[in-house]
């Protein structure tokens, strides 16, 4: 169901017909208005009438400030409140490709809602930036706002930085305090956030910043640091390879995704093919260096003490713990039954 009442080709029909034939044509072939979408540019109208492309540019702007003038124009004032009622509505600012498709998917409706936008006194367009996609306001006061606030909210956000939706929405929430209650809903926000270049969410949802290997994931070791962030807790790489192809649409051998986490420092095997991130906390290396690092870390310990120690840290059964215990080369018991780090 259509978001507007008017049909955007029948009000641009009788606007342009106010112009002379040579301006309709520039303004058909500008906007994408006839049979063929796509819009030419200023060079490609000029070769084709064998004018130069600020003459072009000339009858465009002249075509504009026409139809601006004409009764024709007057005529549709219902038509261009209702389509500030709507981007009201949506935030006052709005990403250009998104306001289109919110109102049609089609198009040809798309490049003559854009022609509306144009024309309508009431609509800013501020082009694509560094920071900001193409966007299009009804109040400067609320873009100047909500802009500003996406720069501190991605000034706030490090490289490694991973947030939930609802941690990204509230985050931008606190930038945007002096922005009108009407505004603060999550549909808005989410629309708002949408207008940066600078942040972005990944596949699995998570927000961060656009340079992060978090959100611009480029290889099966990013892919798989998503994958096992999200589980939760140690996975075996043949699920993560798995869960690659699920979710990122990737191939991935489960060989080529065990040898690619045995290299990364970021993950930490703990188990038979169970890995784990390094930010957990799990000590990296194999058991008998886990348990030097625990004897180390407390002083002389008991079996029983080691045992509970070392599987918080890896997945093994207490046998292999007790063969490594007893490895003299490593480790030396003492007259109270405590182990310590063999000289």
């Amino acid at each position: 169901m259509s978001t507007i009442t008017f049909k955007p080709k029948q009000i641009t029909k009788r606007l342009i017909s106010v112009l002379p034939d040579r301006a309709q044509e520039v303004i058909i072939s500008r906007y994408g208005l006839g049979k063929e979408t796509k819009r030419m540019t200023l060079e490609a109208i000029g070769k084709k009438y064998g004018i130069t492309r600020e003459r072009v540019r000339q009858i465009e702007n002249y075509a504009i400030n026409n139809i601006r003038k004409s009764d024709a124009y007057a005529k549709e004032k219902a038509a261009f409140a209702e389509l500030e009622t709507l981007l009201h509505s949506l935030g006052g600012i709005v990403v250009e490709e998104e306001l289109l498709n919110h109102i049609s998917k089609d198009k040809s409706i798309q490049n003559h809602l854009n022609l509306i936008l144009v024309l309508g006194e009431g609509f800013t367009k501020q082009k694509e930036d560094d920071d900001f996609k193409h966007r299009w306001h009804v109040n400067k006061e609320i873009s100047d706002k909500v802009e500003t606030s996406l720069h501190k909210l991605y000034k706030s956000i490090s490289n490694n930085d991973l947030l939930s939706e609802s941690e990204i929405v509230n985050n931008f929430l606190e930038h945007l305090k002096d922005v009108s209650e009407q505004y603060k809903n999550e549909e808005i926000i989410r629309r708002w956030l949408s207008l940066s270049k600078k942040i972005a969410k990944n596949p699995l949802g998570e927000w961060g910043s656009v340079n992060s290997p978090n959100i611009k994931t480029k290889g099966m070791r990013d892919y798989a640091f998503l994958v096992i962030r999200k589980h939760g807790s140690p996975i075996h790489f043949t699920q993560v390879a798995k869960t690659i192809e699920k979710v990122f649409k990737k191939r991935a051998h489960v060989a080529t995704c065990h040898n690619e986490l045995i290299k990364d420092p970021r993950f930490v095997l703990v188990g038979r093919g169970l890995y784990a991130l390094a930010e957990w906390g799990y000590m990296s290396g194999v058991v008998k260096d886990v348990i030097r690092k625990i004897i180390e870390k407390n002083g002389a310990l008991t079996k029983e003490q080691i045992i509970e120690k070392v599987l918080k840290e890896r997945y093994v059964k207490e046998n292999t713990i007790m063969v490594n215990l007893q490895n003299p080369k490593f480790f030396k018991k003492d007259k109270e039954g405590k182990y310590a780090v063999a000289i």
